[in-house]
């Protein structure tokens, strides 16, 4: 691995065979896929530094799948936390909604553990195969104004600084507002309205008996929901807080505010209001998506993860289909005579699936949210569900790749 932090400029030309726009979990597991591959690939980021914003995330089993052939599974394991439960609760009578078993038969089903973890902490174990992987090549402060197909069946890459980058294959990893996108397909993200707050306290602040057993817990309630889970080894305590503006506009900023915040959870049950004093207020956090498109490719460039399918994240799974994405780009473009055929075969096995996930997740918030006799209904219609029953999850869930046996880990 090589790493330029200096800035090029001055109408600098650099030719790279790979080029990923992006440094985060997308950009970063393609890198390392391909580095493992022994293909040479040239990562750029906008950031002075690669890192990660937020605090906690969800991996199912695809993404641990993912993980597990990148060689980077043990390092992310080694601070993440496996609940042993999924709890659906109501914000507001504090009962039960349904549970969704992840001990030893969800493992025994899909061949990994579902865990969570700190986002910092798996970025920095993708980062570090990188920088450990010969044939990756790693550069900050470069931000992307454009990219171009060229004839011959290249494409360009033009940065803020003047640099232009040359390659055979360029892959956008660059997120929700991808400068690499309008070369694709011209749209805007759509603003759900809804805005989240988060907060990571030690786990001593939490109730004892909120946390003796490891889970994921998540509280629907009219127009807002609220996650907990733990993080860190048990250590941080992790909550987001997530509910709908009635004052959202375009126009300004004021709307998502704290006050919202209170009168929402206003009506909640103790505990949920309980995690009121948990949250970092300083931050909120709106919430966009894209619509579903049937195309991320355009000649010799593609879109991946989030610059490609941003999804809202009711089903947890953005960074784990990201993460999918990343086996399924490295598949194709070391097995595909060239990149535009690498990448219209990516496309093919991709573009469906998490389409379909991304409606999913609307749909999904809707559900969280009902108010009156829908959540009546929705309460109801899981009286009966079974915990071990996956049958629902496997679409989703089942990992593109297994292991030949099951990656197990001790609780």
């Amino acid at each position: 691995m090589t790493q330029n932090n200096a800035a090029s400029g001055n109408n600098a030309v650099v030719e790279v065979p790979t080029l990923v726009v992006g440094g985060g979990i997308a950009g970063l597991a393609t890198a390392l896929g391909l580095g493992r591959k022994g293909r040479p690939v040239h990562v750029i980021e906008r950031a002075p530094e690669f890192g990660e914003v937020g605090a906690g995330i969800q991996l199912a089993p695809n993404a641990m799948a993912v993980l597990d052939e990148l060689g980077v599974l043990d390092e992310v394991m080694k601070d993440a936390v496996l609940p042993q439960k999924k709890r659906y609760m109501d914000a507001v009578t504090g009962k039960e909604i349904a549970t969704i078993d992840l001990g030893p038969e969800f493992v025994a089903h899909y061949g990994y553990h579902y865990i969570v973890t700190h986002r910092a902490d798996l970025h920095s174990a993708l980062l570090k195969g990188c920088q450990e992987n010969e044939f990756v090549t790693l550069e900050n402060n470069r931000t992307v104004l454009r990219a171009e197909n060229l004839d011959g069946g290249k494409a360009q890459v033009v940065t803020e600084d003047g640099t232009t980058y040359l390659a055979d294959a360029v892959i956008g990893a660059d997120g929700l507002r991808s400068a690499i996108r309008p070369l694709i397909v011209e749209d805007q993200t759509v603003p759900s309205e809804y805005v989240a707050y988060r907060g990571t306290v030690p786990i001593e602040t939490v109730p004892a008996e909120a946390v003796e057993t490891p889970m994921v817990l998540c509280w629907l309630g009219p127009h807002m929901h609220l996650i907990q889970y733990p993080l860190r080894g048990g250590k941080l305590y992790n909550n987001v807080a997530v509910f709908r503006s009635d004052f959202y506009s375009p126009d300004h900023e004021n709307w998502g505010t704290e006050e919202e915040l209170d009168a929402r959870f206003g009506i909640c049950c103790e505990q949920v209001q309980e995690a009121g004093k948990y949250l970092n207020r300083e931050i909120r956090w709106p919430m966009y998506d894209r619509e579903p498109v049937k195309t991320w490719t355009e000649g010799s460039v593609s879109l991946i993860g989030d610059a490609a399918h941003p999804m809202l994240q009711y089903l947890a799974q953005g960074g784990a289909q990201s993460l999918d994405d990343s086996l399924a780009m490295v598949d194709a473009i070391t097995t595909e005579p060239d990149a535009q055929a690498a990448f219209k075969s990516f496309e093919a096995r991709r573009v469906e699936h998490t389409g379909n996930i991304q409606r999913l997740a609307r749909v999904a918030g809707e559900l969280f949210h009902i108010d009156g006799i829908g959540r009546e209904l929705r309460n109801n219609s899981f009286k009966d569900h079974v915990p071990t029953d996956y049958q629902n999850l496997d679409w989703m869930f089942m990992p593109l790749r297994k292991a030949p046996e099951a990656r197990t880990y001790p609780i």
